[in-house]
Formats: C-alpha cells, sequence, structure tokens
C-alpha cells in the first residue's frame, strides 16, 4: 500500500506491517484514504481528532435559519387604520421568511358576527397575494378563526 506521512510526504509502497510500525513510532494511527486505489492509499493521522473535527463539520452543517411563526391577533370589528397597521406587520413577517398565524377572536355575541371574521380573513388573503400564500384556509378552533399564511418561495 501507498503511504503517505502527517505533513504530507510520500514515503512510497510500503507492507502493512511496516507502515503501522512506521506510524506508531510517530504516534499517529494509520488510516485508509482511498481503498479503492491501485494501490490503496493510507496515511498517518491522529484519528481521534479527525473524526472529531468531521463531527464539528457536521454540526456546522445543520446549522439553518430557523422558520418562526409568528401569530397576529384580529377582531370581527377592526378598524381600518388598524387592519393596516397589522397588514404592515404580516408583510414585514412575510418578507423576513416567517410564518404567520392569523387569528380572528370572537368575544361574547360576536360569535354569530362568522361572515365578518371570513371577509377580514379573506382581505388579508387579497392583500398579501403578491409576498405569501395561504397555507391552512380559515377553520374556527373555540372562539377563534384561524388562518396560516407562509412566505412565498422565490
Amino acid at each position: 500500500m501507498r503511504v503517505i506521512n502527517a505533513e504530507g510526504k510520500q514515503l512510497g509502497v510500503l507492507d502493512i506491517n511496516q507502515a503501522l510500525e512506521s506510524a506508531a513510532a510517530d504516534g499517529f494511527d494509520l488510516v485508509e484514504v482511498s481503498p479503492n486505489a491501485d494501490p490503496p492509499v493510507c496515511r498517518f493521522m491522529d484519528y481521534g481528532k479527525y473524526k472529531y473535527q468531521q463531527s464539528k463539520k457536521q454540526h456546522k452543517r445543520k446549522a439553518h435559519h430557523a422558520v418562526h411563526t409568528k401569530e397576529i391577533k384580529l377582531r370581527p370589528f377592526t378598524g381600518d387604520h388598524d387592519f393596516e397597521v397589522k397588514m404592515r406587520h404580516i408583510l414585514e413577517f412575510l418578507d423576513r421568511g416567517h410564518k404567520v398565524k392569523i387569528t380572528v377572536v370572537f368575544r361574547g355575541r360576536e360569535l354569530q358576527f362568522k361572515e365578518q371574521g371570513e371577509s377580514i380573513l379573506q382581505r388579508v388573503t387579497e392583500e398579501i397575494a403578491e409576498n405569501g400564500i395561504v397555507e391552512n384556509t380559515a377553520k374556527m378552533e373555540g372562539r377563534n378563526m384561524v388562518m396560516m399564511l407562509a412566505p412565498k418561495k422565490v
């Protein structure tokens, strides 16, 4: 097998026993780097340190941008100006790549005005058409009407 020392210098083609003795004398492990080559290539290295560096690379790759879910609460008779302020927040969240949960909260006798809640959510859907998509359509959850929005993929 072809042997490379820890500094990257080739020691030539050696017998496996000679290579193991040389690696042990230098305080390294003999690691097979390219088993399919002719002859196979082995390298002197600290195998524990190598495995540690590989695991660090794996962890570094897994660090992704987390998608957060932001919630905006509305009422069935939310005023126009308040609605516009909430829409600015929704669009800002979608531009940042967050999902947005829109909740229309019904209190007391407001529960009989479900159509008003649906019209507010329909208005939100129309306003976010350029920046996002409706992930889950409006549905009732107890006294709340809920809809999920997600950013549009570019």
